[in-house]
């Protein structure tokens, strides 16, 4: 990771055009040679940036241009760049400029490997919980297995309820119509086996959008929220059964 602390601007060409006048900013510049511009402001997003795969070279500025040509009446000339850094999209045309006009810090650190994020609440950790916790999706609920072979891929979860039907249980963290889809079509595989029909379907999600309600509910669906913080035992009341 190469830092660099600078009097900058940029432009950016290509499928679009954007500039950005001079001022100090703070450039990141990462081993697969992407950079990004921030400023002081502006939260996490950066101002402008070229992202991989992409070529980055320094490149000798232009000589300045006389004082006669630079400016007219009453305007101020910019000032000459001591340095330009050029990233060229390798799978398009677009080429972003950065003049560097003073350089504060310009260091470079290696990172290492990253292990990556590693997320709470992902969707294998709400299917463990909730398999343990069967009961969640009605008293008398017993669980069969997790992760239950199908032709089509393997069921989140299969359980029985108080009646004694199977009950296949579809985990998103943010349900949407493509899970309602995916448990559609689990559910119409599922009941063509006459040992286990009925099978009824549960969609399980920390968030459900209301298109991905309605559309649960219109094919008979139970809709299930799954409060992450109570499952793994955290105070919270907030488990609703649709």
């Amino acid at each position: 990771m190469r830092i660099i602390v600078a009097d900058c601007s940029a432009e950016y060409s290509g499928r679009l055009t954007a500039s950005l006048p001079p001022a100090k900013r703070v450039l990141l510049i990462k081993a697969d040679s992407s950079l990004l511009i921030f400023s002081e402001l502006g939260s996490y997003k950066p101002l402008n940036w070229m992202a991989a795969p992409c070529t980055l070279k320094e490149i000798e500025p232009e000589p300045a241009a006389e004082p006669a040509e630079a400016a007219g009446a009453g305007e101020t000339a910019e000032p000459a760049p001591v340095k330009v850094l050029r990233v060229a999209a390798d799978k398009s045309s677009d080429i972003l400029d950065v003049k560097l006009y003073h350089v504060y810090s310009d260091a470079q650190y290696d990172l290492g490997e990253d292990p990556g994020l590693i997320k709470e609440g992902v969707e294998d950790h709400l299917q463990r919980y909730l398999a343990e916790q069967i009961e969640r999706i009605g008293e008398g609920a017993k669980l069969v297995r997790r992760e239950y072979p199908t032709a089509i891929g393997p069921v989140d979860i299969m359980a029985t309820d108080a009646n004694g039907e199977h009950v296949a249980i579809e985990i998103k963290r943010h349900g949407g119509i493509d899970g309602v889809e995916q448990l559609t079509r689990y559910c119409e595989l599922l009941n063509r086996d006459p040992l286990l029909a009925p099978v009824h379907g549960i969609f399980a999600a920390q968030t459900i959008t209301p298109q991905a309600r309605v559309l649960a509910e219109d094919r008979g669906f139970t809709c299930l929220i799954l409060d992450y913080d109570e499952m793994r035992g955290a105070e919270s009341d907030e488990l609703r059964l649709f």
